[in-house]
């Protein structure tokens, strides 16, 4: 096998442009679908980035679904009520989270942040995995006294302490234009957090929204902990139907999972990469044609070499495996080329695109390098039996 190799590379030499281009079309094609998975999977590693690892255990309900103007709907009050009711008819629910949102203005000084607040429960930025740069979170005695504290995202204290020390400095806030005087007890740390923002996000206790606000307000988005992240998908169908059969009305609220999010762009851009890849290995393809028409000429130019070899014993056999070699050398050269510079230009892509991390699939390279190997033995297949039915005689006479 290792000298039909050899043989097969003496005889690329002798037709050097027909080789070349069959060549250049394999590793064309298998260079494309390494360079079109490394795209995929570094643009689905990126997004994943962006989301960040916590928050994947939870399920957000809010109101006003697809179908909330549905006369026959009954609107579904996200009160204490539904929360214990909730727990006990939803499996693998670990605990459930009451939220509210409240437009704020924050003043220190001359300067002024307008942001959406959000009232939380305490333990909430803990359960979320969201890290403090300075400072400490809200306690369970600030949510019974309504403490007028908050936590606030780093651009937040950027803008309003440009010289730092945030935590322990007085604002003033106003709401719905009443204000009341708040004391920030922690800054964010800059993070990725998925449905939370650590940037321009402020927290306060709900316990002062609920006191000073709207008294015994029903939430806004209620956030529900799965047992375990795994669980997240059946979750957010569980939850949906209990809606459902809450409002009689399919659609009534809104029911979206962060895990739920990211398994549904990892489908769509398998499914796309799957998709641009084989339309890449058209090349392949193509390649293969070429290598089919190189070896019918070649059969017909060495129809005496073919002879001589048959009549010092060679068996069809043995003269079919020395074409089928050579057709697929071609493509296995090729394949091993072809992943060597779709792994350079997808280093040089992800190079120029610093955003993008760099993630190369190991099983494109693999597969695509088998591809290309079989597309040289399937057409190189024809030709090399061809070759070995020749007869000894007229294969001698030229």
């Amino acid at each position: 096998m290792i000298e039909d190799f050899i043989d097969a590379l003496k005889n690329f030499a002798r037709s050097k442009t027909r080789t070349f281009l069959s060549l250049l079309g394999v590793i064309i094609g298998v260079a494309s679908v390494i360079i079109i998975t490394s795209i995929g999977a570094s643009s689905t590693k990126q997004i994943q980035n962006q989301f960040g690892s916590s928050g994947l255990d939870l399920v957000s309900v809010s109101s006003g679904g697809w179908m909330r103007r549905n006369r026959d709907a009954v609107s579904v009050k996200f009160d204490e009520a539904l929360r214990k009711d909730m727990f006990d008819s939803v499996k693998n629910i670990k605990k459930i989270w009451y939220k509210n949102s409240v437009n704020f203005s924050v003043s220190y000084g001359e300067t002024t942040v307008s942001s959406n607040a959000t009232a939380i429960e305490p333990g909430y930025l803990e359960m979320y995995s969201l890290e403090l740069d300075t400072g400490s979170y809200f306690t369970v005695t600030d949510d019974v006294a309504g403490s007028q504290k908050m936590i606030i995202g780093s651009e937040v204290a950027s803008s309003l302490f440009p010289d730092g020390n945030a935590v322990g400095k007085g604002v003033i806030v106003s709401a719905s234009k009443v204000p009341f005087a708040f004391t920030v007890v922690g800054v964010l740390k800059e993070q990725s957090a998925g449905m939370e923002s650590t940037t321009t996000g402020i927290y306060i206790p709900r316990g002062f929204y609920s006191k000073k606000i709207k008294p015994n307000p029903t939430a806004d988005t209620i956030m529900v902990q799965a047992t375990d992240t795994s669980r997240c998908s059946q979750l957010v169908t569980d939850i949906t139907s209990y809606m459902t059969e809450k409002s009689g009305t399919e659609g009534s609220v809104s029911v979206n999972s962060m895990q739920t999010m990211i398994e549904q762009i990892n489908k769509a851009m398998a499914t796309l990469s799957l998709m641009l890849s084989g339309i890449a290995t058209i090349s392949l393809l193509v390649g293969g044609i070429g290598i089919m028409n190189i070896m019918i000429v070649t059969v017909t130019e060495r129809k005496q070499e073919i002879g001589i070899r048959k009549a010092l014993g060679a068996s069809p056999f043995a003269i079919c495996r020395q074409f089928l070699v050579e057709s697929a050398s071609i493509t296995l050269l090729g394949g091993a080329l072809g992943i060597l510079l779709g792994i350079a230009l997808s280093l040089a892509i992800e190079y120029v695109s610093t955003e993008l991390p760099y993630a190369i699939k190991v099983s494109a390279c693999f597969v695509s390098f088998v591809f290309s190997v079989f597309v040289g033995i399937f057409f190189g297949l024809s030709p090399a039996v061809k070759a070995s039915k020749l007869d000894p005689v007229e294969a001698l006479a030229g």
